[in-house]
């Protein structure tokens, strides 16, 4: 299990050296939020298309 910092810096190295410090948020969230998917995923925390289709129609009434 890697430890957050390793993480970190494993995103940073897939980066060009001209990078902003905006595209590497932008990086590190969007690798937080695959893991957290991915972590749902194996707790089987998830629900169908339909499913989802149908929380959305209840939410925009």
């Amino acid at each position: 299990m890697s430890t957050a910092k390793e993480l970190v810096r494993e995103v940073l190295e897939t980066q060009p050296e001209d990078v902003s410090y905006e595209e590497i948020i932008r990086e590190l969230a969007f690798d937080r939020m695959v893991e957290r998917g991915l972590d749902d995923v194996r707790a089987n925390r998830v629900i169908d298309s339909e499913e989802m289709s149908e929380q959305i129609k209840q939410w925009c009434n």
